[in-house]
């Protein structure tokens, strides 16, 4: 699994031009899945985000995680993330998994994610056309794939 967490001070996701989520400072967290990816990718990476220091302390350094400082996570599938551009221009999508697997772990990441941060996740809808909105805070971005820990 890939993700990309941005810290944002707020975060929202249209579809068909209605709110289906938003979220105030927290986390937009961006979840790609692939064919080999497990329940142990999802654990390890609901684990990591939750504990993730990126927030800032009192004396302005990166210090603090999301449950630290009370925040907010709005989670979104996006199959891109594992996009492939070796050859030619148009990215290939033969990395991203289908339905079947991809809908179980990100469910259960959005579940876990909510438990390790003790709060609610606002999510996406997944396979929707969504347009996602967001202030990224800092600017601060991290890029996580659950197959690069170790």
């Amino acid at each position: 699994m890939r993700l990309v967490i941005q810290r944002v001070t707020h975060a929202s996701v249209d579809i068909a031009g209605k709110r289906k989520s938003e979220i105030g400072s927290g986390l937009l967290i961006l979840v790609g899945v692939t064919h080999d990816d497990t329940a142990a990718d999802v654990a390890w990476l609901a684990q990591k985000t939750a504990a993730l220091r990126i927030f800032d302390d009192e004396a302005g350094v990166m210090n603090r995680s999301v449950v630290d400082v009370g925040g907010e996570a709005l989670v979104v599938s996006q199959f891109t993330l594992h996009a492939s551009t070796r050859k030619g221009n148009r990215p290939s999508y033969i990395h991203a998994a289908g339905h079947e697997l991809a809908i179980p772990l990100y469910e259960e990441f959005c579940r876990q994610l909510a438990q390790a941060i003790g709060r609610e996740v606002a999510t996406g809808e997944f396979g929707a056309n969504m347009q996602v909105n967001l202030v990224n805070d800092g600017p601060v971005t991290i890029i996580i794939d659950s197959k690069l820990r170790e």
